[in-house]
C-alpha cells in the first residue's frame, strides 16, 4: 500500500515539476543553472544520452542484486547524494532531511562544507550511515587539519577536498538576475582553495587516516597523480558543469580515468546523472559509485525527507529493471559489451531525461 508521499510521485519527472513549482525563481535557476553559456552541464547529458545497451537474453534473472559498495562497504544502491551547497534553499532544515533519508535508505551522503546545519549537525543527523564530509579550503593547513579533526570525531567515513573550484565561475542565470546566494557568505577565504596544490594533498596523507577523496578530477593524468599520492577514491565531476564552462561530459571522461587508476583506487563519478540507466551506464564502465545532485535537491524541495525516500526507491525500481533486461543479476556481470555509441534522441538539457514533464499534472498536494 503506497503512502501518502509514494502516492504523488509515482516517476522521477514530477519530483522536478513540484519543485519548480514550490521554489522560488532565484532558487530554482540556481538549482538548474550552470556557467557562462552551460556547455559543461549540457555536455554532461550528452555523454550520457550518447550510449545505447546491448542486451543479452535467455538468461535467469529472477534474482537481481542492486545493493552496491562504499569502500568496502555494502550499501543498498550503488549511488550517493552528492555535495550541494545551500540545501537550505531547499527545505528549511537545510540538508539534514536528506541525511536522515539516506542513511535509512542504506546509501551514502557527502556533505557540503557550505550547507546548512554543518559538519556535526549533519553527522548527527545521518547517525550510523554512511557519510563523508566535503571541504573548500578557506584557511592554511593548521585550519584544514583542525577541520579533518572535527569530521573524524563526527564519525564520518570519508574526507573529500573539492578540487576543481580553484576560480569561482560566472554562473550568468544568477549574475543577470542579480540573485545573490546568502550562503556566499561561507564561502569566503577563496585564495587558500586557489593555492592548493599536490603538496597540499601529501601533507593530508601523511598526516591524516581517514581515506581522502578527491572531487573534480577530469583527465588521466590528475587521475594517475592522484593514485601516486594514496588517494582512496577519484571522484569524476565537472562539478555539474557549474565550473568550467566547455569541458567534457562527465561520462565521456570516465573510461580513462578508470584506466589510468587501474584498480588503485575507487572510481566515483557525477554530472547529470538522472535515471537508473544513468547509474547503470557509470557502473558497467568501471564506477564504484554514482554522485545524485540535482536529482536530490528536487525531491527535497518538493517532498522533504520522505521525498528522498520515493526518490531513491523509484531509482532502484529503474536499475533493477535495467539489469534484468540486460541480463545480468549483478553490477559485476557488467562490461563494454553491454554499451554501444549511439546518437541521441534528444536534444541535451538540464531536464532531457524527463520529456514528459510537460505531461498533466495529476495533482501535487
Amino acid at each position: 500500500m503506497l503512502s501518502e508521499t509514494e502516492g504523488d510521485f509515482l516517476t522521477l519527472h514530477e519530483f522536478v515539476k513540484a519543485a519548480k513549482a514550490k521554489l522560488s525563481p532565484g532558487h530554482w535557476d540556481y538549482l538548474v543553472g550552470a556557467t557562462e553559456t552551460e556547455t559543461t552541464m549540457l555536455r554532461n547529458r550528452l555523454a550520457l544520452d550518447s550510449v545505447a545497451f546491448r542486451p543479452r537474453v535467455l538468461r535467469d534473472v529472477s534474482k537481481i542484486d542492486v545493493t552496491g559498495r562504499f569502500l568496502g562497504r555494502p550499501i543498498a544502491l550503488p549511488v550517493m547524494l552528492a555535495p550541494v551547497g545551500g540545501l537550505e534553499s531547499f527545505d528549511p532544515e537545510g540538508g539534514a532531511p536528506a541525511a536522515r533519508a539516506a542513511a535509512a535508505y542504506g546509501v551514502p551522503i557527502m556533505v557540503s562544507s557550505v550547507s546548512a546545519p554543518g559538519l556535526e549537525a549533519m553527522a548527527e543527523a545521518a547517525g550510523k550511515g554512511p557519510k563523508i564530509f566535503q571541504l573548500y579550503v578557506r584557511g592554511d593547513r593548521h585550519w584544514v587539519d583542525e577541520v579533518v579533526k572535527r569530521a573524524v570525531d563526527a564519525g564520518y567515513d570519508a574526507f573529500c577536498l573539492t578540487v576543481d573550484t580553484a576560480i569561482y565561475s560566472r554562473r550568468e542565470r544568477d549574475i543577470a538576475k542579480r540573485f545573490v546566494k546568502p550562503w556566499r557568505a561561507r564561502a569566503m577565504g577563496q585564495d587558500f582553495q586557489a593555492a592548493l596544490n599536490w603538496d597540499d594533498v601529501k601533507h593530508f596523507k601523511d598526516r591524516h587516516r581517514i581515506p581522502l577523496v578527491l572531487k573534480g578530477i577530469a583527465t588521466a593524468e590528475d587521475a594517475a597523480l592522484a593514485v601516486e599520492h594514496g588517494v582512496e577514491a577519484v571522484y569524476v565531476s565537472n562539478h555539474g558543469g557549474r565550473q568550467l564552462d566547455h569541458g567534457r561530459g562527465a561520462l565521456e571522461v570516465l573510461p580513462e580515468v578508470v584506466k589510468a587508476v587501474g584498480g588503485r583506487a575507487k572510481v566515483w563519478i557525477d554530472g547529470g546523472f538522472s535515471r537508473g540507466s544513468d547509474v547503470v551506464k557509470a557502473m558497467a564502465m568501471g564506477a564504484e559509485l554514482v554522485g545524485l545532485g540535482r536529482l536530490y535537491c528536487y525531491a527535497l524541495a518538493a517532498a522533504g525527507e520522505a521525498g528522498i525516500t520515493q526518490m531513491l526507491r523509484l531509482l532502484q525500481a529503474e536499475m533493477h529493471t535495467v539489469l534484468g533486461l540486460l541480463g545480468v543479476t549483478g553490477y559485476g556481470q557488467l562490461d563494454g559489451s553491454y554499451l554501444h555509441p549511439a546518437a541521441p534522441v534528444v536534444p541535451p538539457g538540464v531536464h532531457s531525461a524527463f520529456p514528459l514533464t510537460n505531461l498533466a499534472d495529476p495533482g501535487y498536494r
